[in-house]
């Protein structure tokens, strides 16, 4: 029976004691071979062009945060065959979601022992990748975030459309940052207008303060959306 070629790896990290560490850690492994090295996500484009890795374990914070995830971009563009490991510090879900958007194939902490950067190699050569238990704790709370806001979005929309066309136009002259002494000078009104008006959009939106309806009309750019409509 013929052995199969080694797994050929490009590992990619600015810190030396780690690149040596993994350099160890496949030295005892037949079916692994270190090829290259890069200590820069620069660096790790040339090398992976030059030498065609099967792997590729990425740092993310290199010669800037997020460099490592920029070099996986480059080069899942170019190969988008080659499996891109990101090795990493980072857990927050900023930097997991950058990674993945790139294609890689698996993330992994560097905290995570040497048989389990083992088997992500050989899972990750073989296409059988696992969503490891962090992404997927990740993944669900993104999920739940985008439910409320899109459950929070739709009820907003219903409110706006049972604003008065003067609560609408006041409420976007909040959002603007406008006070209501200037609200009422744009408008040609009485100030004790606008503060009727204002205490109407707040019992339609059943918040306590104009700052918290503003906050939340904002945060989801509602205005802004509408805008360009």
């Amino acid at each position: 029976m013929t052995t199969p070629p080694p797994i050929r790896l490009l590992i990619a990290d600015d810190m030396e004691a780690h690149l040596r560490r993994l350099e160890r850690t496949f030295a005892g492994h037949p079916d692994c071979i270190c090829i290259a090295r890069a200590s820069s996500g620069h660096e790790a484009v040339q090398q992976a062009a030059l030498h065609k890795p099967d792997v590729i374990l990425m740092d993310i914070e290199m010669e800037s945060q997020y460099a490592g995830i920029e070099a996986a971009k480059v080069i899942h563009e170019t190969y988008p065959d080659m499996k891109i490991i990101v090795l990493t510090v980072h857990k927050d879900e900023n930097f997991i979601f950058a990674a993945f958007q790139t294609g890689i194939t698996d993330y992994l902490l560097k905290n995570a022992s040497d048989t389990e950067v083992l088997e992500a190699v050989r899972a990750a050569h073989a296409n059988a990748s696992p969503i490891r238990p962090m992404i997927a704790e990740k993944i669900r709370e993104e999920f739940a975030r985008v439910k409320r806001a899109e459950n929070s979005l739709l009820n907003i929309i219903q409110i706006i459309s049972e604003l008065t066309p003067s609560e609408l136009q006041v409420l976007r002259l909040l959002c603007e940052g406008k006070k209501r002494r200037q609200i009422a000078e744009e408008r040609c009104v009485e100030y004790e207008t606008i503060k009727k008006q204002i205490n109407s959009i707040l019992k339609k939106f059943q918040m306590p303060d104009a700052a918290t309806v503003v906050q939340t009309i904002n945060d989801l750019r509602i205005f802004e959306v509408m805008r360009k409509l």
